[in-house]
């Protein structure tokens, strides 16, 4: 492997990062010097000397081959990572190495879980600097990568490592302009959820933070109690709607804006997650409003909704207090914190796609068992997907289900009851962020032990990079050795 020219392509995704820590220096200005000032300018610094030394001095001719396109996915996203806590390191506070690492990790995977007790002390500018980080990690280090790569076959290895095979079963679009739609229609959601945010009575500043967090399907909020804070019905319908669309197929939310039609409700998987959406807000507003936790249906139908939508999405924003609610919801959303949104959006979690694809192939094998020699291929809407990827999905959901075992396991040896264990394993593997039970989504993860918080986070990157690149990249690195 040529470690100058995946040192040169990580290189520009660490100066995407210093970016957005300058972004958030001049946040600091404008908020008269902060406390945030100094770290995130010695920050960004460092970061941009880092990623900007080898686009100096590595030559940028040269192509890169499969594996070391896999290590520069990866270490773009673990180094991201890595430079990501210096301004949380400098700032101190509650701000340990472990809580930093945590609280980094948690940004740039789109998680949203926090070790910060009090949220509302951070000066704006590390609060603005959290959510970039949310930002950052939304739309994919690799993506902000892509768009500055000169090679057209550079470019399109590096795209179908990054994007799940998933994303491109009902959308078909060259790696060149799929990068230039992920990217306006991140932006454009950014661009309209601030607007609605406003509209609803936000205040900008707290509008922009939580639109990027929003579209990243993140969760960090910049406030204590989250949504839960305004108290606005307005401000969580906001909330709500972009939530669903940012959970959407962002190729698919192109071809229907461009394309002037409704196709995107045409495809199986959309409505699918729309009905799972729609049957466990019912469900749980019923248990709601029986169980005596509301005083009116209107209100169950409203928390029910949002919380549906927010453990969907995998935004992990939250407008109630779901750790007390019965049980019987709390095991609804655990059940949408794994299946999750779609392939193709900014969500983690298994994905409803690959959901479907195995409820698709049950239905098929009992036809099969009526029928033993017909011949019932597996469709995606008039698609037909092939038997090597029906092989994928069933790994994939079963190495899935065992990291979510182990990180059970390992959550439980630190004294963690079974609840905390269960939904913090759920919600990190998907990076939902809030679990239930003592970190739920008006709680943190402070009073997590520092061995339970590094479960999390390795949790946290094996999700977000859907396990096999990590795991192809120790087998990459152990040949190489």
């Amino acid at each position: 492997m040529s470690i100058k020219l995946i040192s040169r392509y990580v290189g520009i995704a660490l100066v995407f990062e210093a970016i957005f820590m300058f972004l958030s220096v001049g946040v600091s200005l404008i908020y008269g010097t902060d406390e945030g000032f100094t770290p995130l300018l010695i920050s960004g610094v460092v970061t941009l000397l880092f990623g900007g030394f080898p686009l100096i001095f590595v030559h940028s001719s040269g192509d890169i081959n499969l594996k070391e396109g896999f290590a520069v996915m990866v270490l773009s996203w673990v180094l991201s990572c890595i430079f990501a806590m210096f301004p949380y390191l400098l700032y101190g506070g509650e701000f340990s190495l472990v809580n930093a690492w945590f609280e980094s990790v948690s940004g740039i995977t789109t998680t949203g879980s926090t070790i910060l007790q009090d949220v509302e002390a951070l000066p704006k500018s590390l609060l603005f600097w959290r959510s970039s980080s949310h930002y950052l990690g939304g739309l994919g280090v690799v993506i902000f990568l892509l768009m500055l790569l000169p090679s057209s076959s550079l470019r399109t290895r590096i795209y179908k490592i990054e994007v799940s095979v998933l994303s491109k079963e009902n959308y078909q679009y060259k790696t060149q302009q799929s990068v230039r739609i992920i990217g306006s229609v991140y932006v454009v959601l950014t661009v309209v959820t601030i607007v609605g945010l406003v509209l609803a009575g936000m205040p900008f500043f707290d509008s922009v933070n939580h639109a990027f967090t929003i579209v990243a399907t993140g969760g960090l909020s910049v406030k204590n109690l989250s949504i839960a804070h305004y108290q606005s019905l307005s401000i969580e319908v906001v909330c709500a709607v972009m939530m669903l669309i940012s959970g959407l197929h962002f190729g698919l939310l192109y071809m229907t804006v461009a394309k002037r039609s409704l196709k995107i409700f045409h495809s199986p998987i959309i409505r699918f997650y729309l009905a799972s959406l729609a049957i466990v807000t019912l469900l749980v507003t019923m248990d709601l409003r029986l169980e005596n936790e509301v005083a009116s249906w209107g209100e169950a139908f409203r928390y029910a909704s949002f919380q549906a939508i927010s453990f969907a999405s995998t935004t992990g924003l939250v407008n109630a207090d779901v750790s007390h609610w019965p049980l019987f919801s709390i095991f609804l959303l655990m059940y949408l914190s794994i299946q999750c949104a779609c392939s193709g959006s900014t969500t983690g979690g298994i994905k409803v796609d690959r959901v479907w694809i195995l409820w698709q192939t049950f239905r098929g094998h009992l036809r099969k068992m009526i029928h033993p020699n017909a011949v019932i291929p597996i469709k995606i809407g008039n698609h037909i997907v092939d038997a090597e990827l029906v092989s994928r999905v069933f790994v994939y959901v079963l190495i899935y289900i065992v990291f979510i075992f182990i990180g059970v396991l390992l959550l439980s040896v630190t004294g963690l009851d079974m609840m905390d264990a269960w939904s913090a394993s759920i919600a990190s593997m998907g990076n939902v962020g809030p679990g239930f039970g003592s970190c739920g989504g008006l709680d943190n993860f402070s009073h997590f032990s520092g061995f339970a918080k590094l479960v999390l986070t390795a949790q946290m990157l094996f999700g977000r990079l859907e396990i096999f690149a990590l795991l192809l990249i120790f087998m990459i690195f152990r040949r190489s050795a």
